[in-house]
């Protein structure tokens, strides 16, 4: 089992079930908050710190969409599906905890399930995503099926 930030990029056959890794991490800020509400999601406790003290989460917070982005976001900039050759889709998605302006998440990563691909390019890659705050909790759960280039593909990359 790999724990941390893989130290390359990983080809399909590489992926083993059980394996984890770990993203760098991110600090949301008000501004980003609201921009991403603004273009995305505007909805009143995404938009406006001062009403959304009277909302039921009390403060401004960011987008469930907005902290899935970044989760993706910093999986990506991990290099860990460097050779991803495009999605099969999102499933099991969970807000948990409410993300706030200040808080610094990083991504847990577990694989899932590997399987091969009718196309010997690729094969589909099966991560379980885990965004976790600065207090240790997690505020994000996803499983995101990833195709990714198999060593034949990346022959020449």
């Amino acid at each position: 089992m790999s724990y941390g930030e893989p130290q390359r990029p990983l080809r399909f056959e590489e992926f083993k079930v059980g394996d984890r890794y770990t993203s760098p991490g991110y600090t949301f800020t008000e501004a980003a908050i609201i921009d991403f509400a603004l273009q995305y999601d505007p909805q009143l406790f995404h938009l406006d710190a001062e009403a959304a003290k009277e909302t039921l989460y009390g403060s401004l917070i960011a987008s469930g969409f907005h902290t899935l982005c970044i989760a993706f976001r910093l999986v990506n900039q991990s290099g860990l599906p460097r050779f991803n050759v495009g999605g099969k889709g999102i499933d099991e998605v969970r807000w948990i905890k409410a993300v706030r302006p200040g808080d610094t998440l990083h991504v847990e990563v577990e694989v899932a399930d590997v399987a091969p691909s009718r196309m010997a390019d690729r094969g589909s890659v099966q991560l379980k995503y885990t965004a976790i705050n600065q207090k240790g909790e997690a505020v994000l759960t996803a499983l995101l099926n990833h195709m990714i280039r198999t060593q034949a593909g990346t022959a020449g990359v």
